[in-house]
């Protein structure tokens, strides 16, 4: 799986670490930076993000900033985009099951690194379950997105 990250610089020590992991662990990663600790501005690393993911450049995305709210508001504002907070495990492989989110967004100043991890490859090896509620509620999200409600 090709998994697209990216941070501003009060995320970006996790995003390297994590990078490193998931890259052990067999998955490719594709860096939209920042690259290194010099302020930036989230949204800029949000979008970047999910554009690469909506031009099928990955499979799932990952954002990570200070608190992982920032970003998270941001990367929703595209169509197409299911962007959520998780910074915990069950959040992030339901969130992928019952709401087919792509990207992941987590907190540096919220979760240690350890858990940070845990959360990652729960959020990567999670699938969308395809069941019929849940498929419903994401065509009225698409109703919403395309302001048909």
């Amino acid at each position: 799986m090709k998994v697209i990250i990216g941070s501003d610089h009060a995320g970006f020590q996790y995003k390297e670490i994590l990078i490193d992991v998931m890259q052990q662990n067999g998955y490719e990663v594709i860096d939209k930076g920042t690259y290194n600790q010099q302020p930036t501005d989230y949204p800029d690393h949000a979008a970047d993000v999910a554009l690469a993911l909506l031009n099928k450049e990955g499979e799932r995305g990952i954002l990570i900033c200070g608190s992982s709210v920032g970003v998270s508001i941001a990367a929703n504002k595209f169509k197409g985009i299911r962007a959520g907070v998780c910074h915990d495990t069950y959040s992030a492989h339901q969130s992928v099951e019952h709401d087919d989110v792509n990207i992941l967004c987590l907190g540096e100043r919220v979760v240690g690194i350890e858990l940070a991890k845990d959360i990652v490859f729960s959020f990567l090896k999670a699938e969308f379950s395809n069941e019929e509620r849940h498929v419903k509620r994401l065509e009225k999200i698409k109703a919403i997105e395309d302001n048909e409600l």
